[in-house]
C-alpha cells in the first residue's frame, strides 16, 4: 500500500492537522503583531532622486570630454573610488538584466515589497533574503535602516519596507535602478558601477560584456569573495542565463581579471595635463568640456611622434590646438610634449612666442580689405632697408634670394618676407598693429613702431590659442567668434564680429590653398600638401626658436607649435619639418573620421586673365574684389618701375674715424635699374646706374635721385651723412 507524507513522517495520522494548526495559529499572531508594529513605525524622511544625484562626489575630479570619456582624472578623496554618476542609459543592458534576475526579478512589477520573495524566505527559515533592490536603496540612503553585519532586527526590517513602498511613490523605477547601480558597493573600495567597470575590466559602463556583468552582479552579496566562492557563483548565474549566456571560459576569465586588480592599479586618465592643471585644481567634481577624446589621444600621439623624431635637432617642446571652426569648439588641446617636455608644466597653447611667417595673411588681407593691393598686384622681392629707431631694418627671405618683381599672391603663398615688409609700410606699422588687436591678439599691447615693420614677419609674442581663432575668421568668412571650451562659459557669449569682407577671406583661402603658387619655396609634394581642400601657412621665428602651422579645413582650423620652452634655437627645423608633418597627420584625422569640405565662394568677385610685365609668373585666371580688376579682356600689369634700393629714405650714417677714409663707401643700388638710367646727388651726375655704384661719403644731408634717359627724375630718396675726418 502506497504510503502519504505524513503517513512517512508523523507519529499518528493526526499529525499534518496538528502541525497546520499551529501554523496557522503562529501566522496569525505574527500578523497581528506585525501590523502593530507596522502601525507604529514611522516611513522613514529618504531624499529625492535629484538629491542624491547632486550630492555625490567622485573621489576623482574628472574632465569630461564631449560625449562624457574621461580626459584627465585627479584623486581628491581617499575614502572610496567613485567616478562620475552613470546614467542609466549608459549602463551595458546586459550588466541590468543580470543584476535584476539575481537580486529582484519581480523588479519591474512590485511597489517596492516582493510577497512572493518573502513568503520563500520564510519558507527556507531564513537562508534566503527577500530584500528588493528598492529596498536595498532604502538602506544605501538611510543607514540606519542597514543592520550590522547585513543582519537586521524585525523593526529595521519594517522600517525598511515601509521606506521602499515610500521611495516607489516618488520615484520611478528608472531612477531606483539608477541610483542602486552607482551606490553599490562591487569590490574594495570601488563605489559605483564606473568605478568598478573602469578599475576591473577597463572599460566605461557601457562597454561591458555578458561575462562581466555576470561578475559584477555576483560580486553585488559578497563583494570581497575570495576567487574561488565569487567564481562558484558567477557560474551558477550563468547556468541559469540559459541558452544565451557566455561560456564558462569567458567567466572564468573575467573573475580572474576582477579579483587580480587592486586599488592601485587604477590607470589614471591623463590626456589633458594643461588643461586640468587650469581647470581641475580646486574642483570637487567632474568638468564636461568641448574636447573630443579620439582627436585629444591621436593629436597628442602625433606631436609625441614628431618630437621623437627631430629630438637630435634640440627639440622638446611643442602644442597642438584644434577647433571647429562654426562652433568655436575645442576639439583638441595638447599643451605640451608629457614626459619628453623640458618644462612639463608649461602651457604650450597659451605661451607667448613669436610666430614668424604665420601673420602675413593677415597683412595682406588688410591690405586687400583697403582695396591697396589685388592678389595679382606687382611687388618687389629685391634688397630692402627701412630706418628704425634701433637702426637699420634689412629683411631678408629664408633662402636669402630675391626673385624680383612676384605677384600678391605669389609672395604670400610662397611665404616671402620682402614684399610682406613693403605691405606692411604701405598699411602703416601702427595700423597693422591695430588690426591684429582686432583679430583678438591681445598679447600685441605695444604701438606699432615699437614692432616697426618687423610685425610682418611675427616679431610680436603671440600665443597659439589666439592665432588659430585668427585662422578661423578666415575661414568663418571674416567673422570672429571667441573660442570656448565648456559651453556655457561666459566668452561663448560675446558677440560675433566682422573683420574682413566674405570676399577678402576667400581670396587669402584661395591664396594659402594654392599648391601652384606655394612651389616656388615649398615645391609641390611637401607636408603641407593635402588630398582634400586645405588652406595653410607655415611660420619660423628669428633663429630657428619657433616653429609653426597653421591651417583649416571646411570644420577644422589646426595649430601646431614647435620649439623649446626655454627659447633655445633649434637646429635646422622649418616649418616644412618641425610643426608640418603633425598638422598633416591630424588634417588626416579629421578627414578620414569626419569628413571636409571647400569653402564656397562669395558674392562680390570677378574673374579675370591677367599676364605679368617683368615677372617669371606665366598668365593666369585671377579672382579680384568686384571693381579692383585691371581690365577687360587679357590685361597687362606692369609695375616695372625702377627703385632705389639703397640706401634707404631718411637713412643717417655715421662715419667711423678708426677706419680709413678710403675705405669708406655708401652703396647706391637701384632695382629694376631700366637701359639708360643715371644717379644725381644733390644735382650731381654720378654716372650709370646699371650697377652697384660705392660712393665715397661726405658729412651732411644728401638728396639722391636716380633718373632715365630723359633725366626725369624715377624715384628720389634723402639720407644723412655725420661724423668728420
Amino acid at each position: 500500500m502506497r504510503q502519504s507524507w505524513s503517513d512517512r513522517n508523523c507519529p499518528s495520522r493526526n499529525c499534518a492537522g496538528e502541525i497546520a494548526v499551529r501554523v496557522a495559529a503562529i501566522c496569525a499572531a505574527i500578523a497581528a503583531i506585525s501590523l502593530a508594529v507596522w502601525a507604529a513605525i514611522s516611513t522613514p524622511a529618504l531624499p529625492g532622486f535629484d538629491e542624491v544625484r547632486a550630492r555625490w562626489t567622485p573621489s576623482d575630479a574628472q574632465l569630461l570630454d564631449r560625449r562624457g570619456y574621461p580626459l584627465h582624472e585627479v584623486r581628491i578623496d581617499r575614502r572610496g573610488r567613485r567616478l562620475a554618476w552613470t546614467p542609466l542609459a549608459e549602463i551595458s543592458p546586459a550588466l541590468i538584466d543580470v543584476v535584476i534576475r539575481c537580486e529582484d526579478r519581480r523588479f519591474w512589477t512590485h511597489h517596492g515589497i516582493d510577497p512572493a520573495a518573502m513568503a520563500r524566505a520564510i519558507g527556507a527559515w531564513g537562508r534566503r533574503g527577500a530584500s528588493t533592490i528598492t529596498m536595498q536603496l532604502a538602506a544605501m540612503l538611510d543607514p540606519s535602516l542597514a543592520g550590522a553585519h547585513r543582519h537586521k532586527s524585525p523593526g529595521q526590517k519594517l522600517r525598511q519596507m515601509r521606506a521602499a513602498l515610500a521611495l516607489e511613490r516618488r520615484w520611478s523605477k528608472g531612477q531606483i535602478l539608477e541610483a542602486y547601480l552607482n551606490l553599490v558597493t562591487y569590490r574594495g573600495e570601488l563605489q559605483g558601477v564606473g568605478a568598478a567597470a573602469r578599475v576591473m575590466f577597463g572599460k566605461n559602463p557601457d562597454g561591458i560584456s555578458p561575462a562581466e556583468a555576470i561578475v559584477m552582479a555576483a560580486l553585488l552579496r559578497a563583494p570581497n569573495a575570495r576567487a574561488a566562492a565569487l567564481t562558484r557563483r558567477a557560474q551558477a548565474l550563468r547556468a541559469a542565463g540559459g541558452a544565451d549566456a557566455p561560456a564558462p571560459d569567458e567567466v572564468a576569465a573575467a573573475v580572474r581579471r576582477a579579483t587580480s586588480v587592486r586599488g592601485s592599479d587604477f590607470s589614471r586618465v591623463t590626456l589633458a595635463p594643461g588643461l586640468a592643471q587650469r581647470w581641475l585644481r580646486g574642483a570637487s567634481r567632474s568638468l564636461r568640456c568641448t574636447l573630443d577624446r579620439g582627436v585629444q589621444q591621436f593629436a597628442a600621439r602625433s606631436l609625441r611622434s614628431q618630437i621623437l623624431q627631430v629630438r637630435d635637432r634640440h627639440v622638446s617642446d611643442g602644442a597642438v590646438l584644434v577647433v571647429e571652426n562654426a562652433t568655436g569648439d575645442v576639439w583638441a588641446y595638447v599643451a605640451g610634449a608629457a614626459d619628453l617636455s623640458s618644462a612639463p608644466w608649461v602651457d604650450g597653447v597659451r605661451a607667448l612666442r613669436q610666430p614668424g611667417s604665420t601673420l602675413k595673411p593677415f597683412v595682406y588681407a588688410l591690405a586687400l580689405e583697403r582695396r591697396l593691393l589685388t592678389p595679382a598686384s606687382l611687388l618687389l622681392d629685391t634688397p630692402l632697408e627701412l630706418p628704425e629707431d634701433r637702426g637699420l631694418y634689412r629683411p631678408l627671405d629664408y633662402d636669402r634670394q630675391f626673385r624680383g618683381l612676384v605677384s600678391m599672391r605669389a609672395a604670400l603663398a610662397s611665404s616671402l618676407n620682402v614684399p610682406a615688409v613693403r605691405t606692411a609700410s604701405l598699411i602703416g606699422v601702427e595700423a597693422l598693429a591695430d588690426h591684429l588687436r582686432r583679430l583678438g591678439f591681445t598679447e600685441i599691447d605695444q604701438p606699432g613702431d615699437f614692432y616697426g615693420a618687423s610685425i610682418a614677419l611675427g616679431s610680436p609674442d603671440v600665443a597659439l590659442w589666439n592665432l588659430v581663432n585668427a585662422y578661423r575668421v578666415l575661414a568663418n568668412g571674416g567673422v570672429l567668434t571667441p573660442l570656448r571650451l565648456f559651453s556655457g562659459n561666459r566668452e561663448a557669449q560675446i558677440p560675433a564680429s566682422r573683420i574682413y569682407s566674405p570676399a577678402v577671406a576667400w581670396l587669402i583661402s584661395d591664396i594659402l590653398a594654392d599648391r601652384a603658387s606655394r612651389s616656388t619655396t615649398f615645391g609641390l609634394e611637401n607636408n603641407l600638401a593635402t588630398r582634400y581642400w586645405s588652406a595653410v601657412k607655415t611660420g619660423t621665428s628669428k633663429d630657428m626658436r619657433d616653429n609653426w602651422c597653421v591651417g583649416y579645413t571646411k570644420r577644422f582650423t589646426v595649430g601646431v607649435w614647435v620649439g623649446n620652452f626655454s627659447g633655445a634655437a633649434m637646429h635646422d627645423v622649418t616649418g616644412i619639418t618641425g610643426a608640418a608633418p603633425v598638422w598633416l597627420e591630424v588634417m588626416n584625422y579629421l578627414y578620414q573620421r569626419l569628413g571636409g569640405g571647400v569653402v564656397e565662394r562669395p558674392y562680390g568677385l570677378r574673374a579675370q586673365t591677367v599676364e605679368f610685365v617683368g615677372s617669371n609668373e606665366p598668365p593666369r585666371r585671377e579672382w579680384f574684389l568686384a571693381g579692383t580688376e585691371p581690365g577687360p579682356a587679357a590685361a597687362r600689369l606692369n609695375n616695372y618701375a625702377a627703385r632705389i634700393i639703397e640706401p634707404a629714405a631718411d637713412t643717417v650714417i655715421a662715419l667711423d674715424p678708426d677706419i680709413p677714409r678710403a675705405l669708406q663707401r655708401v652703396r647706391f643700388e637701384a632695382s629694376p635699374a631700366p637701359a639708360g638710367a643715371r644717379w644725381r646727388l644733390d644735382s650731381h651726375d654720378l654716372g650709370a646706374a646699371a650697377g652697384l655704384v660705392l660712393w665715397p661719403p661726405t658729412p651732411g644731408a644728401h638728396v639722391l635721385a636716380l633718373t632715365d634717359t630723359r633725366g626725369r627724375e624715377l624715384d628720389q630718396i634723402t639720407f644723412k651723412v655725420r661724423g668728420a675726418y
